[in-house]
């Protein structure tokens, strides 16, 4: 695929996604939601991108919808049927079997900071500034998906707090509520999440599909024997790979795991 307002390289089985409109920082636009829906669409059956780390380029993760593009009716977004929407979004990221990084630096707002939510994981420079932008535009602050990732992510006091206000936060605040999982200078954002790609690329493939696809599903329920018996159904399918007396055999031999690569016809 080609796009204008992404761009997508490739180190091995990572893949790196990065906003790439750096003179309106990162604004979203039809266009931008129209790509990245596509990319995350193609993410649902691709077997050989394990992990995605999505970032920005320029001074901002992602500002939020573009504003003068949209005052001027100029690519702006759209709900047509049959067209990516700004809430497929959050939607795409959470169905993509790969975990998805998020770094973060400079403004992180609206959608920008909706679209950090929907990640599975958080990594801040110190000069995030993020906030839940939509309360501050006249707008409810639950959309998204803001209402239903943040609480799931901060508790419900907080989420209020920003959800309500549209408050700013900043990285030593994102990393005491739990917002992000490190924090460090913007040069040194993949340095510090490299370790945690490193503990994902580890794993098995399959087993970190289903592992990101049973919490999903678990986290929509609230019944503890539902939640067990959704367990136990990913746990049957993981160890028909043979991964786990791969593991077994590995660890009693003292060498690393040769896992299987995914088929995604056992899906």
């Amino acid at each position: 695929m080609t796009f204008t307002t992404i761009d997508v390289q490739r180190r091995d089985a990572v893949e790196f996604l990065t906003l790439n409109r750096p003179d309106r920082m990162n604004g979203i636009t039809q266009t931008m939601v129209r790509e990245l829906g596509e990319y995350f669409t193609a993410k649902q059956t691709d077997t050989t991108t394990r992990v995605i780390v999505m970032r920005g380029s320029g001074r901002a993760f992602c500002a939020g919808l573009d504003i003068k593009a949209h005052a001027a009716g100029d690519d702006r977004p759209v709900f047509r049927p049959g067209e990516y929407s700004l809430s497929d979004l959050p939607v795409l990221m959470r169905r993509a079997p790969q975990p998805i990084i998020a770094l973060l630096h400079g403004g992180v707002a609206g959608g920008g900071f909706a679209m950090a939510l929907a990640a599975d994981f958080r990594f801040a420079g110190h000069s995030v500034k993020m906030n839940d932008a939509f309360a501050r535009i006249g707008m409810s602050g639950c959309e998204m998906g803001v209402s239903f990732h943040l609480p799931r992510i901060v508790g419900d006091t907080v989420a209020r707090e920003l959800i309500y206000t549209g408050r700013y936060v900043d990285a030593q605040r994102a990393l005491e509520i739990g917002l992000v999982s490190g924090i460090c200078d913007d040069d040194e954002l993949l340095a510090t999440a490299q370790p945690l790609i490193d503990d994902l690329l580890a794993v098995s493939p399959f087993g970190l599909v289903q592992s990101k696809r049973t919490l999903n599903r678990c986290l929509d329920v609230d019944d503890l024997e539902t939640v067990i018996g959704i367990e136990l159904g990913a746990q049957r399918e993981c160890q028909e790979t043979g991964d786990f007396t791969e593991a077994i055999a590995a660890f009693v031999a003292k060498r690393p795991p040769m896992f299987r690569p995914l088929d995604r016809s056992r899906d």
